[in-house]
């Protein structure tokens, strides 16, 4: 699924024009990358958790020329699934 086929299906279970599904989705959106910039956590109970994880320099290669490369530290995020999430795939 991609966001044009996700806004699609949050209108219509909202029951509106797919522009409000698109303002839902992207409000979502940015209340996740908002919160995760200041270094919150996002909970949401029986979906999961998205945190903000902090990631050393390290030496990498690069495949085509063999060149060693340095990767500078960073911030990422990362999702860790639910319970409820993990038993409605299995």
């Amino acid at each position: 699924m991609n966001k044009a086929e996700l806004v699609a299906d949050v209108a219509e279970r909202i029951g509106d024009s797919k522009l409000k599904g698109e303002e839902a989705v992207n409000a979502v959106f940015e209340a996740i990358t908002d919160a995760l910039k200041r270094g919150d956590e996002v909970r949401l109970p029986s979906f999961g958790v998205f945190v903000v994880s902090e990631t050393k320099e390290r030496k990498a290669r690069n495949p085509q020329t063999n060149e060693e490369v340095v990767v500078p530290a960073g911030r990422r995020a990362k999702f860790r699934a639910g319970k409820a999430l993990k038993e409605a795939l299995t």
